[in-house]
């Protein structure tokens, strides 16, 4: 039986509301009038989340790692449709044009977020300059991942999305445990495993390991469970961007 999303009790404080890039500029008196609408909510791995909820309140994640997707129900194959960390914020798309979006929330990690209600949200972006401003950088950013991740399905193969995505991943969560001598060379990747990185490159498993096996012998990556420890930094960013021996070749899916 799915567990339902659970509620902290308390409000949203104005600290918790700064750590989110989209406040994080705004004059201190407009933080704390927003602070005021903010519901502080609290969500596990292996919860239920009814999408439902996305056309009643905007959500701002302060903490963890949360996936949204898509599933075929007659294949039962899924695509993740994004991967978000904190700072980042959903649902965009409901936001704008206050339509029902049929998604899969999964939370990966317990994950801690602001919630604000849709009409709220929508009434401080046209009432608030300032806070549009801050606002809309952050949704082009979007739109241009969606736009490089479009691109990369369909001009590149499996092994330049795979490592444009665990590239992303560093970039977005770090950590590292090691000699400080070393720590250029370490870079560790929690969460993520064959299945969730298939899903997010538009693969399938079975291709996946197969590539994270080669870049394991070739002592690029090692391997242990929902780990990826990343050896050789340079040769990844290279299998990412060094792509003109690869633009003729056969695309794999």
């Amino acid at each position: 039986m799915p567990k339902e999303l659970s509620h902290l009790p308390q409000k949203a404080s104005p600290v918790l509301v700064k750590q989110a890039n989209i406040f994080a500029d705004l004059p201190a008196k407009l933080i704390e009038d927003f602070q005021q609408e903010f519901q502080l909510n609290e969500w596990y791995k292996g919860d239920y989340i009814n999408s439902d909820i996305l056309s009643k309140r905007f959500f701002v994640v302060i903490d963890g790692q949360l996936e949204i997707k898509k599933s075929n129900p007659e294949t039962g194959r899924e695509a993740t449709l994004d991967m978000l960390y904190a700072g980042d914020c959903f649902d965009l798309m409901v936001l704008f044009d206050d339509q029902p979006h049929n998604v899969i929330i999964s939370p990966l990690t317990t994950v801690k977020l602001l919630s604000v209600k849709l009409a709220t949200m929508r009434h401080w972006l046209w009432t608030y300059p300032e806070f549009n401003q801050q606002f809309m950088p952050y949704l082009a950013k979007k739109m241009r991942e969606k736009e490089q991740q479009a691109s990369d399905l369909i001009l590149h193969d499996v092994p330049t999305r795979l490592s444009r995505i665990i590239l992303e991943h560093i970039n977005k969560i770090k950590f590292y445990t090691g000699t400080k001598a070393a720590e250029h060379q370490h870079h560790l990747v929690n969460g993520l495993n064959d299945e969730t990185l298939a899903r997010m490159t538009g693969s399938v498993r079975q291709v996946i390991n197969k590539q994270l096996q080669l870049w394991k012998k070739a002592d690029i990556i090692d391997k242990k469970r929902n780990q990826l420890i990343i050896k050789d930094l340079e040769a990844l960013e290279k299998a990412a961007y060094d792509t003109q021996t690869l633009a003729n070749a056969p695309l794999e899916n």
